[in-house]
């Protein structure tokens, strides 16, 4: 009784099997089957300076993707530490963690979705229930040349789930210093309320268990140690006091605010098209000021501190 109800959900004793994968998916076997998976390249400019290499996939692969996320990836559990591309969380929240503390400790992993291996995604699949033959028809629809494709709507969430033991780690390694930990995609935060201790071990241990987890940190220009006299930056946000973007941003924006309320009508209120003026310096537009607008209420909104993460 207990071996039909098994094969009857797809376990059969060895894992859930493609039958059961198109069962949740929505979708015919065959056609999963007959998927063949196409992407193109391309660079965006980093913010950071230089390019970062995208792989698309075609607009098919990207739907069925997006059903893969949506009805088998969207409810598994990745680790609280983790908090790029995670419901409720956001880089304003992710540095909301990090303010007020005396050290803030940033590491940066080298090509991470790259690094992250075809054969890892195959470990997870199986980890988590599913057969041989199901987990190379996921593996074939997710991964691209052996590893995440940095593009696919896949990789982010999977990039949490695949390294809920990195993260676990790091994590116990950052509470026996009394450390907050988080990851935002390939960003690493670690902050400690006092800086009368040594960070020595505690940075090697992030290394080291990055490299035992197949990835390399950046040694130099995107590693710092940032202490209450720096400016410590975190997802692109200040946190010495309270999460705000950086100074000079925020100047910038007051001097757009002033001209708008100068140029435009309604002091700088949002109005036909019609209504207003270019600004002298610097140029943006009511819609660009919109977004700008929204951003700051969103960092008012989300940027309190949440004890989540060890």
């Amino acid at each position: 009784m207990i071996g039909w109800l098994l094969n009857l959900l797809g376990f059969a004793g060895k894992g859930y099997g493609p039958d059961e994968l198109a069962r949740r998916l929505d979708l015919p076997l065959e056609r999963l089957e007959a998927v063949q998976p196409k992407y193109r390249e391309f660079t965006i400019p980093k913010r950071s300076g230089g390019r970062r290499r995208i792989t698309a996939p075609d607009k098919k692969l990207k739907q069925l993707q997006r059903r893969i996320l949506r009805r088998l990836l969207a409810r598994l559990r990745a680790h609280p530490g983790a908090t790029g591309f995670e419901r409720g969380q956001s880089f304003v929240t992710n540095a909301a963690r990090h303010q007020g503390q005396a050290i803030v400790i940033r590491f940066d992993i080298v090509d991470f979705f790259p690094s992250i291996s075809e054969d890892r995604v195959k470990k997870y699949f199986r980890r988590i229930g599913w057969n041989r033959k199901a987990t190379r028809l996921l593996v074939r629809l997710v991964t691209w040349q052996g590893s995440l494709p940095q593009g696919a709507p896949t990789s982010p969430r999977l990039s949490n789930l695949v390294n809920y033991r990195l993260d676990g780690r790091i994590s116990v390694l950052a509470k026996h210093f009394d450390a907050v930990y988080t990851r935002y995609a390939d960003d690493i935060t670690l902050s400690l309320p006092t800086d009368q201790c040594n960070i020595r071990p505690l940075i090697g241990g992030v290394i080291a268990i990055l490299r035992d987890e197949g990835y390399a940190a950046h040694q130099r220009k995107k590693f710092s140690v940032l202490r209450r006299h720096h400016r410590q930056k975190v997802t692109g946000l200040v946190v010495n006091d309270r999460v705000q973007l950086p100074r000079q941003t925020r100047r910038w924006l007051r001097a757009v605010e002033d001209r708008a309320r100068h140029y435009w009508p309604e002091a700088g209120t949002m109005s036909s098209s019609e209504d207003w003026r270019p600004l002298k310096y610097p140029t943006i537009t009511k819609a660009q000021l919109d977004g700008w607008r929204a951003l700051v209420q969103m960092i008012e909104q989300q940027g309190q501190p949440r004890d989540e993460a060890g």
